[in-house]
């Protein structure tokens, strides 16, 4: 445990305690007074509480529209089946900017909307909540999907021969099952929109701010570090509130229930309600998913070509730093997908060593100290990625850590976000491990060094290839972070992104949509490969 515990302490605990504490210091003082200063500004206030309704309002409408889903893939057998669970888990896997952009593209001014009918949803709150649907949909799909897939459908059946209608064995027998799941789901989805950072910057425009936002703003237009420093806290309490009801929700899910094997539950629809329940959810993946992700990809070619035909224009000036007479980079924009698969293979390495470590210690460890660090190890999803790459900067400035200068800070702050996925991947499957192994192994005079590479690894080799897809695929998405410390001359896909978007003009656009369009292709089929690899005991993603 010394290894995760000693990363996290240096890479995370240390540079969000530095910027809190300047933020909350003034000669030497702690000045906690300004935690109710900042707390009751009319402004702060308005941050907090839209943060908090949008955030439950995309959960609420994330779950009316994903639950059907779930139900499908649990319940039903039709052809193409394990494709479409991959197209409806892409989103998960995209950077924030690169939703952002996508709904932007259908959405937002010129957008595909705005042609047809002259509706514009950009810098509306509708255009939040439907990318937060889009990005969150694949979250209530595999948690409550995955456990339904495994209730045995004989208990509700048995109701019914009773003499309970359909709703009342479903809300008597299932949905007291499903309960931890949805709660489990919705709790995930929550905290994911109430951190929620690249969606709402590019979309919700200057008349809306998450709590995220707000501390970016604060941190790096005014440089008011005392209040970011106290959203910062307010957001770190907030999290650590969600994740530590959500281990509850998972132990409960864990200890409670008898599962069967996937494969006995599903079958072909029957009538006509069952078919229709299917194309309802194949239209709302087709709407919902698919049409987004193609607005974006034909946007990258339209106009392109000249005359409003279409072409490769936007991708060859991405091979130019001054396409256009722009001086957005410092470099071609196209080097970024260079520097974005470099310092996601480097982030992804960390991240299973770190990871690895962390899962394996607590699959041999009990007790209230390590499911408390097991919750902890969850902490960067929540915590404020603005405050982690400004924290870098401030504090890993000096010998023997002085790394403001140094390429690896990015691949580190990267790390972070993918080390939760690499642990929630390798720790159900590790805990599937039979101890009598390792201890045969034990006895026969393997250290435990060897019993873990001659025992669990073999075992959890697929594991650990579906934890390094995820934790590939969340650093080349890194958003928060990395726009601190990226260099201007190494930037990165989703930084690049955001820099082009930030900028006016056509061009700029169209290279902001042909940016977008690889890194998405690049997670999709990071995500592709995954499903070909995984197994049903690849973890909780």
């Amino acid at each position: 445990m010394a290894v995760p515990v000693v990363f996290f302490a240096v890479f995370f605990a240390y540079p969000v305690t530095a910027i809190v504490g300047r933020g909350l210091k003034a000669g030497g003082d702690w000045q906690f007074g300004r935690i109710g200063d900042v707390l009751s500004r009319p402004d702060i206030l308005d941050v907090l509480w839209f943060t908090t309704w949008q955030a439950l309002a995309s959960t609420a409408l994330t779950l009316l529209i994903a639950l059907p889903g779930a139900y499908v893939f649990a319940r039903f057998d039709f052809p193409g089946k394990q494709v479409l669970r991959a197209v409806v888990t892409v989103p998960f896997v995209l950077p924030t900017v690169v939703v952002g952009t996508a709904f932007l593209a259908l959405l937002g001014r010129g957008g595909l909307l705005d042609e047809l009918w002259g509706v514009r949803l950009d810098t509306t709150v509708w255009a939040i909540l439907l990318a937060h649907v889009f990005f969150n949909y694949a979250v209530v799909v595999r948690t409550v999907g995955g456990l339904w897939s495994q209730l045995d459908p004989r208990q509700e059946e048995a109701a019914r021969v009773l003499g309970a209608g359909r709703f009342a064995a479903f809300r008597r027998v299932t949905l007291p099952a499903l309960a931890p799941a949805v709660a489990a789901a919705a709790l995930m989805v929550f905290l994911f929109t109430f951190t929620s950072f690249g969606v709402v910057q590019i979309l919700g425009g200057p008349a809306y701010s998450t709590l995220e936002v707000e501390i970016y703003r604060q941190t790096a237009q005014l440089l008011d570090l005392p209040t970011a420093a106290v959203l910062t806290l307010v957001q770190f309490a907030a999290v650590g509130g969600i994740l530590a009801v959500h281990a509850a929700t998972v132990r409960r899910r864990e200890r409670a229930l008898k599962l069967v094997d996937p494969a006995q539950t599903s079958r072909r629809p029957r009538g006509a309600g069952q078919w229709a329940l299917l194309g309802g959810v194949l239209l709302t993946a087709l709407l919902l998913i698919l049409l987004p992700l193609g607005v974006l990809v034909e946007r990258s070619f339209d106009g392109a070509g000249g005359a409003g035909g279409y072409g490769f224009g936007y991708y060859r000036a991405l091979q130019s730093a001054g396409a256009g007479g722009s001086s957005t980079f410092l470099v071609p924009p196209l080097e970024a997908v260079g520097n974005s698969l470099r310092y996601a293979l480097v982030a992804t390495f960390i991240a299973l060593v770190v990871g690895g470590f962390a899962a394996a210690a607590l699959t041999r460890r009990a007790g209230r100290l390590v499911r408390g660090f097991d919750a902890l190890l969850m902490l960067p999803l929540g915590v404020s990625a603005v405050t982690v790459g400004f924290g870098f900067l401030i504090t890993l400035d000096e010998p023997p850590l002085d790394l403001r200068t140094s390429w690896i800070l990015v691949p580190l702050a990267q790390a972070l976000v993918g080390v939760p996925f690499v642990v929630r991947t390798m720790l159900p499957v590790l805990r599937a491990v039979d101890e009598r192994l390792r201890e045969a192994a034990a006895v026969l005079g393997a250290s435990p060094l060897r019993a873990w590479r001659e025992v669990d690894l073999p075992l959890v080799r697929r594991a650990v290839l579906v934890a390094a897809g995820f934790a590939f695929a969340v650093s080349l998405g890194e958003f928060g972070a990395t726009v601190f410390i990226a260099r201007p001359d190494n930037p990165t896909l989703p930084v690049a992104v955001a820099r082009l978007l930030g900028r006016s003009g056509e061009l700029n656009y169209g290279q902001a949509m042909a940016l977008s369009t690889i890194l998405m292709l690049v997670c999709a089929v990071s995500l592709l490969l995954l499903e070909r690899i995984r197994t049903d005991r690849s973890g909780e993603f």
